[in-house]
This record gives C-alpha cells, sequence and structure tokens, in this order.
C-alpha cells in the first residue's frame, strides 16, 4: 500500500517568515490598497473590550475604525526594503 504525502498540521507555521505575510498576494490587482481587508483577531479581558467600547462611543467612531488609526499610527508604513 502506498505511504500518505506528509501534511503540514493546520496550525504549523511556515518556516520562512515571509508566508506568514498573505494579504498582498491576495490583494486584488486592479483595485486600491484602502479597498483590501484583512482581518485580524485578538483576545481581550471584557474589561478592555468595555473601555475600548466606550472610547470609541465617545469620540463618535466605531471600534474597528479606531483600531485601525490606532495600528497605522503604531506601524507606520515603511520605505521598500527598510527593515526596522
Amino acid at each position: 500500500m502506498s505511504e500518505r504525502p506528509t501534511r503540514r498540521g493546520f496550525a504549523a507555521r511556515p518556516a520562512d517568515p515571509e508566508h506568514w505575510i498573505k494579504a498582498a498576494d491576495s490583494a486584488p490587482r486592479d483595485s486600491d490598497a484602502a479597498s483590501f481587508t484583512a482581518r485580524l483577531t485578538i483576545d481581550v479581558t471584557p474589561e478592555l473590550r468595555g473601555r475600548i467600547k466606550i472610547a470609541a462611543f465617545g469620540r463618535g467612531v466605531t471600534v474597528a475604525d479606531m483600531l485601525r488609526d490606532l495600528l497605522a499610527r503604531e506601524f507606520p508604513q515603511t520605505i521598500e526594503g527598510d527593515h526596522p
């Protein structure tokens, strides 16, 4: 009987860090980058979630918009080839 091919596990990490970044490879070529989004899930405590929601409501923005702005400020675009 033939052997089964070795398969990567569902949560196996890729050997090359570049494979962790999939969004740039899967974005449609004919649209601008602003229309393409990728989902990011994080675990926070219920208390932190509540504080985030209250802050967003107080600012008159959605939680998603507020967190996108925060992440964009914390991780600005770098010049291609520039590594932190």
